[in-house]
């Protein structure tokens, strides 16, 4: 499975959580503890908000750990919400239209996780997007049919409500079409203000969720800290470093919303 994090609060150069922490996502992308996907190398990507409504992105399909470009980006860009990610695929091809995060108009998407037996649902499923949306689509993973999905069912206006009726589409197609492999994803979306984070799986094994506890201090490897400020989360596959009173796990079947610098964690439904 991939890792991702979401930061929102104070601006900050990227590589103050990408690559500084002492379990860093790039960390991730080659020694992932919180999977069974421990190396993450089949691309990578960033999403960022600055002085524009929509965000930037960057993607490549090097692994991560050798991309000299992510690492002076990271240092070089300061943002006050962006998100990153690291791939594992599940299936479909190593492209930069296949790295997340996706983007459609101010939105930012990640995901971490699988439609199981996507191949037999993807028919049905694409056949629900507006065509509109769907001539925007680039790649050929079941993230961006969810992500389609659910700005079809409603997610600008309301993401969480998209979200769920996307997992409700996915759940009821699998049951029409007899698969039993399961549907599991974390996502993370979001719109230049606020985070909305998502944990959900069909069986009781869901991907890794976790979020920062207020005050939280990142350890690096060299010892030194940095303390996010109280209008300051992150979001994230897995923790950064092993300070367990840095994290708290986010429950089964439930939501997160940052909003304003708050971060409330919700059941899902």
């Amino acid at each position: 499975m991939c890792r991702w994090l979401a930061y929102s609060g104070q601006s900050i150069s990227l590589e103050t959580v990408l690559m500084a922490p002492e379990h860093s996502i790039l960390d991730q992308s080659r020694h992932a503890e919180r999977t069974n996907f421990e190396i993450n190398g089949d691309g990578f990507g960033v999403g960022w908000y600055g002085s524009s409504a929509s965000p930037g992105v960057f993607h490549d399909v090097r692994p991560a750990w050798n991309d000299g470009n992510l690492r002076s980006l990271a240092h070089h860009i300061e943002s006050p919400l962006f998100m990153a990610h690291v791939r594992a695929t599940t299936g479909s091809s190593v492209s930069r239209s296949n790295c997340h995060p996706f983007a459609y108009n101010d939105w930012l998407f990640v995901h971490n996780g699988q439609i199981g037996d996507f191949e037999k649902l993807r028919h049905a499923l694409d056949c629900q997007v507006d065509p509109t949306i769907y001539g925007q689509r680039g790649g050929t993973t079941d993230t961006e049919t969810m992500f389609q999905l659910a700005l079809t069912f409603g997610l600008a206006k309301d993401p969480i409500g998209g979200i769920l009726r996307m997992i409700e589409t996915v759940e009821s197609e699998r049951e029409k079409m007899g698969v039993e492999a399961p549907f599991h994803m974390t996502v993370a979306l979001a719109n230049g203000k606020d985070v909305w984070a998502f944990r959900h799986s069909s069986d009781d094994i869901p991907p890794s969720l976790y979020y920062s506890t207020p005050g939280a201090s990142l350890h690096d490897a060299n010892g030194e800290t940095f303390t996010l400020d109280a209008g300051s989360s992150l979001i994230l596959s897995e923790p950064l470093d092993r300070d367990p009173d840095n994290w708290a796990e986010a429950p089964p079947e439930s939501r997160i919303h940052v909003h304003e610098g708050l971060l409330k964690v919700s059941t899902l439904f």
